[in-house]
């Protein structure tokens, strides 16, 4: 744990507005990430499961969390479960949460070794009724490796077959798209850590750095400041600032082109996601700043439109019917190409393919169903982008914004975005 400790008040909150979903007689297990296997006897570094995280702050492999808050005994209501510390686990991986310690971080009264766990658990089967496991229900998931949570679901239907078992997902989904205000504080932190890596950049890029550079320049901010990268960044510079997903990351940057740095900080376990496209030579040409305006007003208006109420459908479409007088406007598009669009074909999908953003939280593509309404309190980016292979270059651009009743709130709102500001910053750097 890099980061400085969070108060236990944040996630005894969040396991009080679970309890409050739960019909009477329910018990709720979820469990830690499995270590992923590499080559010969490697391992990844462990790394926390969000839900558990989300209810416990406890990022340690094989924990378990059970809550019952229905059940007779006032202390089976909260249990954590946890790997029980010994010199050799001392020598070999070094520090375990003592009892007294999880606790702290929890605030969970009442921690148990992993050793207690089977009798405990078949305690607390014999008086409930309902039982929520976890699983990963994201729509964008790709399930492919069996994870701890479903072999513990298998397990727990065959040795228990006659509970009634429901899906635990459901109910973190609706939670957890409504950040609290400690999340927002922790959200912050991170995007306050990526607008310092990313000015650091500003001063850095020149003609002949390679991409791989760039992104070390990145990491050496991020780690300074106790955090890490939230996901494996893209730092793609000419051609390659038109491939969505690009990872290679060594490439040489030469002048005149453009450098599209898709990046963010992950600090406690809470993620930014920034997208800025600057020049490599610290000027964007006139093309380049015509296409780089373009891309900003539709960021713009993408954020003044993430108001409550409004669905993402109807958002993404408002998106796209303004990018494509955009791109009609830089001679992309042609008044044909927009009277033949629909509204499942627009005429800007040829330069704009992908949608203009997502719930962002402990997991850069947070919980949060599509088809709900935006609500006060959901965090999500905003990034639209044009790309044009024929011209050699893409632009996206992309804030972190906070829906709120008084109207949206840009949390991103201080890292530079206009194209004078950048050159102004790079000048500086050049010089």
């Amino acid at each position: 744990m890099r980061h400085t400790s969070i108060p236990s008040l944040l996630f005894s909150q969040n396991r009080e507005r679970l309890a409050a979903l739960l019909p009477k007689n329910s018990l709720v297990i979820l469990n830690a990430n499995d270590p992923l296997p590499l080559n010969a006897d490697a391992t990844l570094p462990a790394f926390a499961n969000s839900d558990l995280f989300y209810l416990s702050g406890i990022q340690q492999e094989e924990s378990i969390l059970l809550l019952a808050p229905g059940v007779f005994h006032e202390r089976m209501r909260e249990i954590l479960f946890i790997r029980q510390p010994n010199e050799s686990l001392k020598i070999w991986e070094g520090y375990k949460h003592t009892r007294e310690d999880a606790a702290k971080i929890s605030g969970i009264k009442n921690v148990k070794w992993l050793s207690e766990f089977p009798s405990i658990f078949h305690t607390l089967m014999c008086e409930v009724e309902q039982v929520y496991l976890n699983s990963n229900e994201h729509p964008r998931a790709v399930i492919e490796v069996e994870t701890r949570d479903a072999r513990f679901a298998a397990d727990c239907r065959r040795r228990y077959p006659l509970h009634e078992y429901r899906r635990l997902a459901r109910l973190l989904h609706q939670l957890r798209v409504v950040k609290s205000k400690e999340e927002i504080a922790l959200l912050r932190k991170a995007v306050a850590i990526t607008d310092s890596a990313l000015r650091r950049v500003l001063r850095f890029v020149k003609p002949k750095v390679n991409e791989a550079e760039v992104e070390a320049e990145f990491a050496h901010e991020f780690i300074r400041n106790h955090a890490a990268f939230a996901f494996s960044p893209i730092i793609a510079s000419g051609a390659n600032s038109c491939v969505l997903h690009y990872h290679q990351n060594n490439r040489t940057c030469k002048a005149g082109d453009l450098l599209l740095l898709d990046v963010g900080a992950k600090y406690a376990n809470y993620s930014a996601d920034v997208t800025r496209t600057i020049p490599v030579g610290g000027r964007f040409s006139r093309r380049q700043k015509q296409v780089y305006n373009a891309v900003l007003r539709v960021m713009r208006a993408g954020i003044a439109g993430a108001v409550p109420g409004k669905l993402a459908r109807d958002w993404q479409r408002e998106a796209q019917a303004l990018m494509s007088e955009e791109l009609l406007e830089l001679g992309l598009l042609k008044k044909a190409d927009i009277k033949k669009q629909t509204q499942d074909k627009p005429a800007c999908l040829k330069y704009f393919m992908h949608g203009l953003g997502h719930p962002l939280g402990i997991d850069v593509h947070d919980l949060g169903y599509t088809h709900t309404p935006f609500c006060e309190g959901w965090v999500l980016t905003v990034e639209p982008g044009i790309y044009i292979p024929e011209e050699g270059f893409g632009i996206r651009l992309e804030n972190d914004v906070l829906v709120s009743g008084q109207g949206p709130v840009d949390l991103t709102a201080g890292i530079p975005v206009e194209a004078e500001e950048i050159e102004a910053l790079m000048g500086a750097g050049l010089r």
